[in-house]
């Protein structure tokens, strides 16, 4: 199991915990090789993923594998599940990639058991505001605004992402405390599958992936910086004033 761009391995990470005898969730889980490896470690895996065409090379792979995964077509803006399902909902450049966050954390909460997590990996916003929408090319000039991103149009893609205040807001309003926020930085010899050469030298300067741990707060007496529940609303613009936050160093990250 290995994180992002330039995999990362878990075993050096440790994002994620010890899945023996916990409910997990991978979401836009793909081949569910994430998922088939976290079930030969004792988890009780479920994979969902929006493709048939993805599940269907999901289910052959658990076949061949042997350990059990479910596997689940369904739509992370619209899990279908219940409440309190699932002990770690999380996905490597998968569903909150190409989903709505303002859709896919609710839910996420939701699913989730008290003291559950949300792990996943994405972009991170410096890429999104310096990397050219139509040549894909990555640049050291801010290309686009900062304060307002959300929905972001690509030629055959959309990607979603936000302003590292309006997701640190959009967590607390779904009663998730950060825990940790990994930048991941290659070293100078490190390359990428995924990547040109040149957005692996951009990525030694500016961080291009970001990877998000946070947790689900049990229920009682909120601290000053909680929020109330969030509804599916959709805020335009990061809300101003909040206090500046300074997210810790992590380690360097990749794709399962």
């Amino acid at each position: 199991m290995a994180w992002g761009l330039w995999r990362v391995p878990e075993s050096r990470l440790k994002a994620l915990g010890d899945p023996r005898g916990r409910d997990i969730l991978e979401i836009g889980c793909g081949a569910a090789r994430w998922s088939i490896a976290l079930a030969r470690k004792g988890a009780r895996a479920v994979g969902l993923d929006l493709s048939s065409a993805q599940l269907a090379h999901a289910a052959r792979l658990v076949r061949r594998s042997g350990p059990r995964v479910r596997l689940v077509r369904g739509d992370a803006e619209r899990l279908p599940f219940r409440a309190s399902t699932f002990d770690l909902v999380f996905c490597d450049w998968g569903a909150m990639t190409f989903c709505d966050p303002y859709l896919t954390v609710p839910e996420a909460a939701r699913v989730l058991r008290p003291g559950g997590r949300l792990v996943f990996s994405t972009s991170s916003p410096f890429r999104t505001v310096a990397q050219h929408r139509r040549t894909d090319r990555l640049g050291r000039r801010l290309l686009y605004d900062y304060f307002g991103m959300h929905r972001v149009e690509y030629p055959g893609e959309v990607n979603f992402q936000l302003p590292y205040g309006a997701w640190i807001q959009l967590f607390a309003k779904n009663d998730f405390v950060v825990e940790s926020l990994a930048e991941t930085r290659p070293g100078p010899g490190d390359k990428s599958t995924y990547l040109r050469p040149s957005e692996s030298r951009w990525a030694r300067h500016w961080p291009l992936e970001a990877i998000w741990r946070v947790r689900k707060l049990a229920p009682g007496p909120r601290g000053p910086s909680a929020g109330p529940a969030a509804g599916r609303t959709r805020p335009g613009r990061a809300t101003r004033g909040l206090r500046p936050w300074r997210p810790g160093a992590g380690p360097r990250t990749a794709s399962s």
